[in-house]
This record gives C-alpha cells, structure tokens and sequence, in this order.
C-alpha cells in the first residue's frame, strides 16, 4: 500500500508534495474546458491539504501490508477523515489498517463507488468498529445493501453531486455500464479525482468532475477499468484526459499492466506508482 504524505514510503513523497502541501507556488489549468458547455452545477470547494494512503490493492506496494484484489483510499484532510471504497476482504482491509497505524474510529465518512464485492467488502467490518460515521453511497445500490448499512450507520443515497465537506464532493452517478461514481477533492493546484473503477470511463468520471466545477483535474488515482483496452481506445481516452488539463496520474487496481504502460509514456515521471 502507498501512502502519499510525508513517511518512509519516499517513491511519493515530492509528487504529493505538489499536490496538497501547497507550499510552493504553481499554476494548475482552470476554467478552460473546451468539450462541454457552461458546467452543469456550480460546485464549488474550498482549497484543503491532507493526504491519500492506499489501504487496500491488489498491486503490493509496501511488503508489510497485504496485497488482495480490491481498492481502498483513506482521505486524511484537516477537517475530516474519509474512507474511500472498502477493497474486497474485511480482513485484509483492517490488517492493513492495523499495519499502518490508521484508527478506524478516526473515519468520520465512507463513500462508496459503486457496488461490486471488491469495493465494499470491508464496509461492515469498519461499521463494526464505529458506526458513528455516514455512509455516501449511489441511491441505486440494491435495497439489500443499503438496509445492511441502515442498520448501522447514516446513509445518504447520491445521484447528483453530494457535498461531503467544504473541500471534498463527489461526482454525478453515471449510468454507462456500471452505475458508479468519484470523489473530487479541491486543491491549489486543481482537482483530484479518486476513482473505483471507472466503469463508465476513467475519462467520462474526469470530464464529469471538469463539468461540474469549471476547473481542470489535476490529478486522477484509483482503478481504470482498461485490461485488454486496444491502443485505439487508449489514445483516445489519454487524450480526453489531457483535454481535461490532467497533470498527474496513478492508475491501479482493475487498470491492466498494458494501459498501465501506455499511462506511463503519456506521462513519463508524472505517472506515479502506487499499490
């Protein structure tokens, strides 16, 4: 697992630095989308920093934790603590937890992309642990699932964009293939968007959150979804991205080693590697 503040695991730390110290002067893409018109809602989010640690891949980053097929990103901002998806195995999730020092009761939310095993496997384990959180969840989960949550925690059903901080909102559900949606978090430099899987396009979620603010995307982490993706549809989608102003990139998870390495050339050193 990789975690993208300042600790031992250094192949991120300059990169993070960058993104959310907001220490040093930068100039990131704003307010020149070019594909859409007007941005569908005004959603505007405050600046923050904070930091992203990887909890959960089935890419193994750092030999102490455990490496399974799944995903999971804690958000660590100044004003909250937020779980991101929930990776696949509820044991792994909390060993791994355990392993890097995290306190589940620090998590004050958990949003989640949408409902496939490998994303909300561990949600019960953590509800188990402190139900003193809400959950965000797209409003067309099954019934099943969102009355299991019901039981233990506040759930707030999403299908337009949803505030969950002042710094931090979540896209649109989009219905294309899979029902899922993103996490946009607002930075000095531009927006970071944390994907699941992107099962209705890593470049749609981007373009959406492009839409929604007015703002470019400065950076994208998290599952593509592209594993056997021919070279025509990864061109296309690299391009989209860079229309979208994306400076920085760090595909995982369900991405596939081949669109890992054309992510790679795109975008030689700003194209992180993480697990």
């Amino acid at each position: 697992m990789s975690n993208l503040s300042l600790d031992s695991r250094k192949i991120i730390i300059v990169t993070f630095i960058v993104i959310i110290a907001f220490t040093g002067v930068y100039t990131f893409y704003r307010g020149n989308w070019q594909r859409g018109q007007a941005p569908l809602m005004d959603v505007s989010l405050s600046e923050c920093s904070g930091s992203l640690t990887i909890l959960y891949d089935n890419y193994d980053y750092d030999s102490s934790c455990q490496a399974e097929w799944g995903f999971s990103c804690l958000v660590e901002l100044e004003e909250m603590t937020i779980l991101f998806d929930t990776g696949g195995e509820p044991d792994v999730l909390m060993d791994n937890m355990d392993t890097l020092g995290i306190d589940p009761m620090d998590i004050d939310c958990i949003v989640i992309s949408h409902e496939h095993w490998d994303h909300i496997g561990g949600i019960h384990a953590v509800l188990e642990v402190d139900s003193e959180v809400t959950v965000y969840l797209p409003a067309c989960f099954t019934n099943e699932f969102k009355a299991g949550v019901r039981a233990k925690a506040d759930v707030v059903e999403t299908e337009n964009a949803t505030m969950i901080c002042d710094s931090v909102c979540t896209t649109r559900v989009l219905h294309e293939g899979v029902s899922e949606q993103s996490l946009m978090i607002e930075t000095c430099e531009g927006i970071i968007v944390l994907t699941g899987c992107s099962h209705p396009g890593v470049h749609n979620l981007v373009e959406d959150a492009v839409n929604l603010t007015g703002e470019g995307v400065y950076f994208v982490m998290g599952g593509y979804h592209l594993g056997g993706a021919s070279e025509h549809m990864l061109n296309v989608i690299i391009h989209r991205m860079e229309e979208c102003g994306v400076v920085k990139v760090a595909p995982t998870h369900c991405t596939g080693d081949d669109s890992i390495d054309a992510f790679n050339e795109a975008w030689g050193d700003d194209c992180l590697t993480v697990g």
